[in-house]
């Protein structure tokens, strides 16, 4: 995980507050047991076939614990991993791993389950035009890992925020009267540099985004019939995307009607956690 300082910042008040959330004011079974200052060393063991993502994360979890720990990583991000495979490990002071290793861990199996998924279903859109994308529906406060999660997967990233992007959906269009009047308002209000993409449920309301300039149209949550004849009706005239209750065993038949892009909220909202653990702590002489 290449970071910025900016990026960097973000991340420490992520692993900060979670840390916050499991150590309110002591580990009082790592200090019962452990004199202060006591060093050893753990492994990171792999429990399940998956790809990793969130290495730098766990390391860092235990920087923050422990300012000399040291985390050697045996495996890249991105990269695919097998059950019983050793992928890293850990020395530090041993309150600091005790204390650490949940926090760290739910943080790299959260993310290495995403990427997991999202490689899975990457895979059935190679050789193809069609980009894979995930939304908005992550965790609260983990948007920026989850999404990283989804590029070391092979997917790609839609908007990060409501900052990012125009996109015009359902309740945008009835507050505003009609497609043609909200594509008109975001015309008007946003950034030339900025993309109209307008959510469309029907052909007409498709064909009126057409009319009124839409430079995106995600088709939601339409029938195979019509979504077929929406991306007929789009090309060379806006990209299309179509969003809504895609998984990994319906994705393949929307990729053969042509779409530009498939965005998915089952990549962060529905991916399982990669089996991964701590294990064989031992203290250093």
């Amino acid at each position: 995980m290449t970071v910025d300082v900016t990026q960097r910042l973000h991340c420490d008040e992520l692993i900060l507050n979670a840390l916050k959330e499991d150590i309110p004011w002591e580990d009082v079974s790592a200090n019962a047991v452990v004199k202060a200052g006591t060093r050893g060393k753990a492994e990171l063991i792999c429990k399940q076939d998956g790809v990793i993502a969130g290495l730098p994360v766990f390391a860092r979890t235990f920087t923050l614990l422990d300012g000399s720990a040291e985390v050697k990583l045996f495996a890249e991000e991105g990269s695919e991993v097998k059950r019983g495979q050793k992928l890293g490990e850990v020395t530090a002071e041993m309150r600091a791993i005790l204390s650490g290793e949940r926090t760290a861990l739910n943080f790299l199996g959260r993310m290495s389950g995403i990427a997991t998924y999202t490689r899975s279903v990457a895979k059935l859109l190679e050789g193809t035009n069609t980009r894979l994308l995930d939304t908005r529906k992550t965790t609260p406060g983990l948007r920026v890992l989850e999404k990283y999660a989804v590029r070391t997967g092979g997917g790609n990233n839609h908007r990060f925020n409501l900052s990012d992007g125009v996109l015009l959906k359902d309740n945008h269009i009835g507050a505003a009267g009609s497609v043609t009047a909200a594509i008109e308002a975001a015309r008007a209000y946003a950034p030339f540099v900025r993309k109209i993409e307008v959510e469309v449920e029907t052909l007409d309301q498709l064909k009126e985004a057409l009319v009124a300039g839409a430079d995106i149209v995600m088709l939601d949550n339409m029938n195979e019939e019509t979504l077929k004849e929406a991306v007929k009706l789009a090309k060379g005239k806006a990209e299309t995307e179509i969003s809504g209750n895609v998984t990994k065993e319906n994705i393949q038949r929307y990729v053969s009607y042509g779409v530009n892009y498939i965005s998915s909220g089952a990549l962060t909202h529905s991916a399982p956690v990669l089996d991964i653990s701590l294990k064989n702590l031992r203290p250093l002489a």
